[in-house]
């Protein structure tokens, strides 16, 4: 397969909620498109983009997934179009962004059943956020109590009236056999097989379509001042006029075209083809951005997709596959990328070849011996280039895409090895695992693996695959609450070693007062020791003595923090002191002094903030309180919805943004950051 023309090329991201038909409309697509025999469904676990198997397990999609397609638009031209099938599952919206990172446009699919909902407000306001040119189709238009008008009234009502319909089903539900095209005021009717021909208008649907069709031609006329001066005088622009005024309009954010289909019947899947080819801008158009220098500044540069240029390439998604190893989904910023090139990674300095160029198919692969400037393809084994870097042809520089939104982890479990053999496995592949999905993270809490997520499905999804792909077999439990202690008073004490063993022994004995510090303050060392009782050279054995017993616990088993520790004497010996000896002594002193002052139980607090519409703030704000939450502010987001700040022990959020989930229907959105140590109530239980 050759390389296409990136001037005809589109990279095309489906977004929307879980259920608004997605997958299925990607079916229908490939399939009208004559790039599958037959359209595959989810239920049945054979569609094209849903082909792990832990989303043909859940009827679902849960990553991020290409399909490689060619189509001929009406007026002959040849397009090639690669389809970004995203999960509408909250917890998996970091393939959302990766996705939009590199899409030319966003396809919304929205129920024309559901209508708006939680979901669609997710997937439009990420699409905004990258900047990235909107599409709104109503799917399942064939599904009992759809109404196309309905839904159109609420996208309108929840983003605005730059929100024009291009298409208006004529019948619904079992009905719907045919389209109405505003442009061009014709009806097209489609057969079994999802293919159409056109008719005139019935009479019945003439005088809403034609009040639509004037609407939408003054919006676009009154973007071009030619065809404005024209549509005065009484010449109306044909549709392809309108098209190309409307065209701009859509690249640059001011309209967005909404249309209508069934993925089920294929009915009006051919027009979507068509108007999203025609109606959105090709991958020579968008400029990709880099930012380029060390660490989390450097300057930000636009890069032309310019064929002839240094070739730059964004690795936005890598996936481990069982029998190929790391296949890197990728897209060419700028010059040609070629099988057997040798490029450098400028976000991880390592050097890598290109050992065979593909274009993905859900799981299959299409060779590709070239990808131009704004195509996307993907190659395996490249072993240094993780999800997010950015490969070149230049031998030095520090680069990396510009960065997707941050999606902080606010679900976790704790990980135990099944087996010893599953133990010495478990680092590598989680590495694994995390270089796949930067939304997760791992994390060691004393002696547990702790992973998190965005959520338990996605953590769950994370387990069956260190199973499944990477042969690490884990049992999950709550993950731990990282308590603390700190010294209820202040204790002066004595450390004392004193052996003898034969030959050289070990003696050190030293004075300590141990006091608490101010909360957040850590820990403090003082030497005042004065006429050289403790020698210059055993202070520091002291203070690392005095370390190890605070990290070790206290009485009730935890790391003791905000302690101060002051030697004020201590006696030495000649022969058989030693650092280690002293070391020794300090840690007895210390813990000598927690048991006689008595300790105090820390528990984390997080800042947790949670933006919701106003009806649900006072649900919120009710369930916060019954966490043991405490609010320190409540305000007006800038979207007109309502935001809670709060400080919530973390011992309550084990489950928290489930329930949130529960209680708002998913239309809260969550961030956890973990903020201070607070004195834990009598009754917690560490």
């Amino acid at each position: 397969m050759n390389s296409a023309s990136p001037q005809t090329h589109r990279t095309v991201a489906l977004v929307g909620a879980s259920g608004s038909g997605k997958t299925t409309l990607a079916e229908a697509v490939l399939h009208r498109a004559g790039a599958i025999p037959r359209a595959g469904s989810v239920e049945q676990g054979n569609t094209v983009c849903d082909h792990e198997p832990e989303e043909i397990a859940r009827h679902t999609s849960l990553g991020l997934s290409l399909a490689h397609l060619e189509w001929t638009g009406p007026d002959g031209t040849a397009y090639t179009v690669t389809l970004a099938d995203t999960p509408g599952h909250p917890d998996f919206v970091g393939s959302v962004d990766a996705a939009l990172a590199v899409a030319d446009v966003a396809l919304l699919t929205v129920s024309a059943v559901d209508g708006v909902v939680a979901g669609t407000v997710s997937a439009w306001e990420a699409a905004g956020a990258a900047g990235v040119p909107r599409v709104v189709v109503v799917t399942q238009e064939d599904k009992a109590r759809a109404d196309f008008r309905g839904v159109l009234a609420q996208l309108r009502a929840a983003f605005g009236e730059h929100l024009w319909a291009l298409e208006l089903p004529l019948g619904e539900e079992a009905s719907f056999r045919a389209i109405a095209d505003v442009l061009s005021e014709e009806a097209h009717v489609y057969d079994d097989e999802g293919r159409h021909h056109d008719e005139p208008l019935p009479p019945e649907a003439e005088a809403e379509e034609h009040a639509m069709h004037v609407e939408v031609t003054e919006d676009i006329v009154s973007h071009d001042d030619a065809q404005l001066e024209a549509y005065l005088e009484g010449d109306e622009p044909s549709a392809e006029e309108l098209e190309r005024t409307f065209r701009r309009e859509v690249a640059e954010g001011e309209a967005v075209p909404v249309l209508v289909c069934s993925g089920l019947t294929e009915a009006g899947v051919d027009r979507v083809l068509d108007l999203v080819c025609e109606l959105t801008p090709c991958a020579t158009e968008r400029d990709g951005r880099i930012r380029v220098g060390e660490g989390t500044g450097g300057s930000e540069l636009e890069v032309a997709p310019n064929e002839g240029g240094d070739t730059l390439v964004h690795v936005f998604r890598t996936v481990a596959d069982p029998f190929v190893g790391q296949v890197s989904m990728l897209k060419v910023l700028s010059g040609t990328l070629r099988t057997g090139d040798k490029l450098r990674n400028a976000t991880t300095g390592t050097d890598e070849r290109i050992h065979g160029l593909f274009r993905l198919r859900g799981s299959e692969h299409l060779t590709a011996g070239t990808l131009a400037a704004g195509e996307v393809g993907a190659v395996a084994k490249l072993t240094g280039s993780p999800s997010g870097s950015l490969l070149w042809s230049r031998a030095t520089g520090t680069a990396r895409p510009v960065a997707t939104p941050e999606r902080a982890p606010v679900y976790a479990v704790a990980l135990e090895p099944a087996s010893q053999s599953d133990d010495e496995k478990l680092p590598a592949a989680l590495a694994r695992l995390t270089a796949e999905d930067p939304t997760l993270v791992v994390e060691r809490a004393g002696e547990q693996t702790v992973l998190r997520g965005l959520g338990d499905t996605h953590v769950a999804v994370a387990v069956e695959r260190l199973a499944r792909v990477f042969g690490v077999h884990v049992d999950t439990g709550p993950a731990p609450v990282a308590y603390r202690e700190t010294i209820a008073g202040t204790a002066s004490v004595e450390g004392k070693l004193k052996k003898q063993s034969g030959g050289h022994g070990q003696f050190a004995v030293v004075q300590l007062i141990v006091s608490p510090l101010t909360p957040g303050d850590g820990f403090e060392f003082v030497d005042s020791v004065t006429g050289g009782a403790v020698p210059r050279q055993y202070i520091t054995a002291v203070e690392k003595g005095a370390r190890d017993a605070l990290a070790s616990g206290g009485p009730q088993g935890h790391p003791v923090v905000d302690v101060r520790v002051e030697l004020t004497d201590g006696k030495t010996h000649s022969v058989d002191s030693s650092d280690m000896a002293f070391r020794t002594a300090a840690s007895i002193g210390v813990k000598a002094a927690l048991a006689e002052a008595g300790t105090v139980l820390l528990e984390p607090v997080s800042s947790v903030t949670v933006t919701v519409p106003n009806d649900l703030q006072g649900a919120v704000l009710t369930d916060l309180s019954g966490r043991r939450g405490r609010v320190s502010a409540t305000e007006a987001a800038s979207d007109g919805r309502a935001r809670v700040v709060a400080h919530v022990p973390e011992s309550e959020l084990a489950r928290y943004v489930l329930d949130l989930r529960s209680i708002t229907a998913g239309q809260a959105e969550l961030t956890i950051t973990p903020d201070h140590y607070a004195k834990a109530p009598s009754t917690a239980r560490a």
